[in-house]
């Protein structure tokens, strides 16, 4: 098959869907890799480290779309539903596409995806289990968020993170609160721990406690009974709006003891819970942070703006909705893994699977034949 590489045309997106060292064994499979001039640049890869790996590069975008069998994309579709519709003309019938897609918010843009023909496949809807763990982009990219929420919070704190015995007097540590253990989350907790901050968190699936513990981390108790915590994907389910309340009213003295805050409660294709209210935020000291890495899916925070900061009662809140590719070279690098993992497992017999009897494909596979065959 010939397997195509776009440039990203994602506003501010730096990432690549596939690096050099992932061409070798692609072509050595009988492949054809041909990208677009251009496309790794941004995330640290010119294109002769990709003509040196036995790449082919395109004249131009169209030529890509126009050779390739299997277009490998990180935003397509309604991830990137502004620029991505200029690439539908571009597309044809029975190819098949790869990327982030978010098919759960964005109908339309799914159903204009489905009209070119294209067989779409959405890795944000890789289930969460074990044979599928590889190809678990969503994940991959969380472990990224989870970090750089740290090192953000740590630039805009006006105090630093781990205590010091020095000659001038003794500087008690930062106190980091994590809301949500999910993989952000944890990441969030070690990272946060490794530059010496006391960490706490709180999650409301029982069963993370032990791995907040395992990471240094206090676990907040908070005697609230969440019934269905956790989805058959492990991730944590929402739930009704009483619970979020209780949960706020039990969480106030927790997060006006905190330094830094770090949320990371999002549910997939749904609007995110809000934790820290414009209250809890007034309790805060001034000079505190609040990172709400939930601020794509209208934030934790209820005073959260999307890709910007905000400043209110002297607490700084920051919304990032793309940390993975603000460090474009590591997380190309394990989209890249992700998403050739993936695209191994769809080949066979020298074709694409469409079928529904695997689940990683019945789960990911979004638009087929014309029209969209998952249930959005």
């Amino acid at each position: 098959m010939t397997i195509g590489i776009p440039r990203e045309t994602y506003p501010g997106e730096r990432r690549v869907a596939l690096v050099p060292a992932a061409v070798a064994p692609l072509v050595k499979a009988g492949h054809e890799v041909v990208i677009e001039p251009g496309a790794g640049v941004a995330a640290g890869f010119p294109d002769e480290e990709y003509t040196d790996k036995g790449a082919k590069a395109a004249g131009s975008r169209a030529d890509v779309f126009g050779a390739a069998d299997v277009v490998l994309q990180v935003h397509a579709g309604g991830s990137n539903r502004q620029a991505g519709a200029a690439d539908y003309p571009l597309m044809k019938a029975g190819q098949t596409i790869i990327a982030f897609l978010d098919p759960l918010t964005t109908k339309e843009a799914t159903e204009a995806l489905a009209r070119t023909g294209v067989s779409a496949f959405s890795m944000e809807l890789m289930p969460r289990i074990t044979r599928a763990q590889s190809m678990d982009a969503l994940s991959s990219m969380a472990t990224i968020a989870g970090y750089k929420a740290v090192l953000m919070s740590a630039m805009e704190l006006p105090r630093m993170f781990p205590m010091m015995m020095t000659a001038a007097g003794t500087i008690a540590p930062a106190h980091v609160f994590v809301v949500g253990a999910g993989v952000a989350g944890l990441q969030a907790i070690a990272s946060a721990r490794k530059l010496g901050a006391k960490v706490e968190a709180y999650d409301v699936r029982p069963a993370v406690k032990e791995q907040i513990h395992s990471l240094g981390a206090k676990f907040v108790e908070l005697p609230l009974e969440a019934g269905d915590a956790e989805d058959k994907g492990g991730y944590a389910k929402a739930q009704d709006e009483s619970f979020y309340r209780r949960q706020r009213d039990m969480m106030l003295k927790v997060v006006a003891a905190s330094d830094v805050v770090i949320t990371t409660a999002a549910i997939p294709g749904k609007k995110a819970p809000v934790l820290v209210t414009a209250e809890m935020v007034k309790g805060m000291a001034p000079g505190s942070v609040i990172v709400d890495l939930a601020a794509e899916r209208g934030g934790n925070c209820e005073l959260t703006r999307a890709d910007e900061r905000v400043v209110e009662h002297g607490v700084t809140i920051l919304g990032p909705t793309n940390l993975a590719s603000t460090v474009p070279y590591h997380a190309s690098q394990m989209y890249s893994k992700n998403i050739t993992t993936f695209l191994a497992h769809l080949v066979k017999d020298g074709a694409i699977r469409t079928g529904t009897d695997d689940e990683i494909v019945r789960e990911t596979l979004v638009a087929h034949g014309g029209r969209v065959v998952r249930d959005i």
